[in-house]
């Protein structure tokens, strides 16, 4: 098999929550490359157009199309889901990327902090995967499964709370539901696998990346001496959702620099160096 087979989408559906902008955005780029139809969909229609529309203007051989989806209510749920199955009866791919985080010290951290976060980044994420169901499996087969991936953080991997404290447990919370719903749904040939990004440039992290000399900052305490890349996120998605990468699911893909591996000084160093 080629290089062209293993990673082509060509003909392939996928829908990707928050795609107009960060990673999503990256993730989008990345599927239309590759040949896939792309349905963008976030909580500002202008911007999901807008979006579909710079994409198209690319050369691929992909397209995409933008429109209004919010998943931090069952009514938002139902509504993106009735979107979806009126444009397509087809759906080989679901990216659950969007999010919300919440910033604050220890001490004064708020408790509607925790219900707004969990709504988006948990209950949305699993009831958008379970209303979309039927049209995942209905897509697969042995050969060629549908594809689910959920975007977790290097925060719900590693103990950094950095303020974000109901993020960081939320995305956590994502790494579990992917390995259950990869163990349920593996009968059904649907993959389920989550990326853990580390620091990406995004509107989220703006406080930490928008700024070219803050951002080198934040690279260098990267274990690979840098921030992510858009490539980063699209090299994921194009062997997570091609025929490269059929035979994985349950995975935790870390996208992180190697921050999920840092664990604390070398304790010999000095002994050893001496």
């Amino acid at each position: 098999m080629t290089p062209n087979e293993l990673f082509s989408l060509d003909g392939k559906v996928a829908l990707i929550t928050g795609g107009a902008t960060g990673i999503g955005r990256m993730a989008a780029t990345g599927l239309i490359q590759a040949g896939a139809h792309v349905f963008i969909a976030s909580r500002k229609q202008s911007v999901c157009e807008a979006v579909a529309a710079e994409l198209n203007e690319m050369d691929t051989p992909g397209k995409a199309t933008g429109f209004i989806g919010d998943v931090g209510s069952a009514a938002g749920v139902a509504a993106l889901t009735e979107e979806v199955t009126k444009r397509t009866d087809t759906l080989n791919i679901l990216m659950n990327n969007a999010g919300l985080t919440w910033g604050a010290e220890l001490g004064k951290f708020p408790f509607e902090a925790w219900e707004k976060v969990q709504s988006v980044n948990n209950a949305g994420l699993f009831h958008l995967t379970q209303s979309l169901l039927p049209m995942l499996i209905k897509s697969a087969t042995l050969d060629d499964p549908s594809r689910v991936v959920n975007v977790g953080s290097v925060m719900g991997d590693a103990p950094l709370g950095d303020g974000a404290y109901s993020y960081a447990a939320s995305k956590a919370a994502v790494h579990q539901i992917t390995k259950i719903m990869a163990k349920e749904l593996a009968e059904k040939y649907v993959t389920v696998n989550a990326l853990a990004p580390g620091p990406f440039v995004s509107r989220m992290t703006a406080f930490a990346t928008a700024d070219e000399g803050t951002r080198e900052k934040v690279g260098k305490d990267v274990p690979l001496g840098r921030v992510g890349r858009d490539e980063d996120i699209a090299g994921c998605m194009q062997f997570l959702c091609g025929r490269g990468g059929s035979y994985l699911t349950g995975a935790i893909l870390p996208v992180s620099g190697g921050i999920q591996v840092m664990s604390g000084p070398h304790l010999f160093r000095a002994a050893l160096e001496g």
